[in-house]
């Protein structure tokens, strides 16, 4: 599974003409595809169908606000494998499992993997779609997530490497005449170093620092 082209999607993608979302089936069962299809269809969803997992690792889902349904049991390569590689492959694409053989065991594992449900077939066509929903709300959630942590960054990469050291004491809760002592510089110097700090991040309150301080060191 090695060269897929699942990708995060890149700063600026949200201003682009938005696509219908993408419900991507993978199930070796012929039936279970065709039924899916057209119930997803029938609501206005843009669907794409895979017999197997590599297939649909090797395809990629580009830029759309997509969603995966699979089946757990698959030949070569299992549902659970298939979840695991598109996280190694950064892809924000949420996942809904379903299959006929299901236990409780396997439906904690797949939540705990960060599954958005696990359903047991034959499974209402409103659950389904319920679980769709839910999967395409968290993926419009996690890129404007991903938008928001690019343009921080964007933001902190105009600090001067002195701007950044105070920041970081800021960011720790020292007085300016305690991140003075530590650089070895004049107070007044730090002062003016934080005021362009807080000008550039467009921020206006140490709280707000702090918490754009946190965002970067999640990405």
């Amino acid at each position: 599974m090695n060269g897929t082209q699942f990708a995060r999607s890149a700063p600026g993608d949200a201003d682009r003409a938005p696509s219908p979302p993408l419900v991507i089936i993978v199930d070796d069962d012929p039936l279970v595809r065709a039924s899916l299809d057209s119930l997803f269809r029938s609501v206005g969803f843009v669907t794409r169908l895979h017999a197997n997992a590599r297939e649909a690792l090797d395809m990629g889902a580009g830029d759309q606000l997509a969603c995966v349904v699979t089946d757990v049991r698959m030949p070569e390569v299992g549902g659970f494998e298939f979840q695991s590689a598109l996280n190694a492959s950064g892809a924000d694409l949420p996942v809904i499992f379903m299959t006929g053989h299901g236990d409780i065991p396997m439906s904690v594992r797949a939540m705990k993997a960060g599954a958005v449900d696990f359903l047991s077939k034959p499974f209402r066509d409103q659950d389904m779609l319920d679980a769709v929903n839910l999967a395409f709300e968290r993926a419009r959630a996690a890129r404007v997530a991903h938008q928001g942590s690019a343009e921080a960054k964007a933001r902190y990469d105009l600090l001067t490497p002195r701007e950044r050291e105070v920041m970081d004491g800021v960011v720790r809760g020292l007085l300016n005449k305690q991140i003075a002592h530590e650089l070895g510089i004049a107070e007044i110097t730090v002062k003016l170093h934080r005021s362009s700090v807080m000008r550039k991040l467009g921020l206006r309150r140490v709280p707000d620092l702090v918490r754009l301080a946190d965002q970067l060191s999640s990405t």
